[in-house]
């Protein structure tokens, strides 16, 4: 039996972000692969753990390509982020997750590259007077992954539909960033 490699980080991902303590058993489990299987692609949890942030970082940056961060006012580029980002989500939620339990004060490089971009684009809203300027970009890239992330689990989980991961997290997150216009 062929085994997906991709699919099994996917799984891997959806199952580290929820449960960072998940031991390989329960990994290989949720990717419905055996145990030595899951090790025969991955020598170890460390091993596991790179494969996915290298997958996670690669996939992130294809849609922040996709989605062209420099192209639009800032509030259409959130808002095309957050619909292209949807099946990924568990990935960028599992890179938010790694970086602050498995790296400590380290980011990845790659992952800091990312998270420079989406900052980049709150700031230029902010300089185009779209997003309020008490918020730093800072905390409006923790806001937006923890929605991402938070929409990725509901999803999952059944409490939400798929269909209203995007809609939910845009409103929630330009409902309080954008600057309201005084009349």
């Amino acid at each position: 039996m062929s085994v997906d490699r991709t699919q099994v980080l996917r799984s891997a991902a959806a199952t580290l972000s929820v449960k960072a303590t998940a031991t390989m058993d329960e990994v290989a489990r949720a990717a419905g692969i055996g145990r030595a299987t899951l090790h025969r692609h991955f020598a170890g949890r460390d091993a596991l753990i790179r494969a996915l942030e290298e997958l996670a970082i690669a996939e992130l940056a294809a849609v922040l390509d996709t989605v062209g961060t420099e192209q639009g006012p800032a509030d259409d580029v959130v808002r095309r982020l957050i619909a292209a980002v949807q099946p990924v989500a568990p990935l960028l939620a599992f890179l938010v997750t790694e970086n602050q339990l498995f790296e400590g004060e380290e980011q990845n490089e790659g992952w800091a590259a990312l998270d420079a971009r989406i900052s980049a684009l709150f700031r230029r809203g902010q300089e185009e007077g779209v997003f309020r300027i008490d918020l730093t970009p800072a905390w409006l890239c923790e806001a937006l992954y923890g929605l991402i992330g938070s929409g990725a689990w509901a999803v999952a989980d059944g409490r939400v539909a798929a269909k209203d991961f995007s809609y939910m997290i845009t409103e929630l997150l330009l409902g309080g960033a954008r600057r309201s216009v005084e009349k």
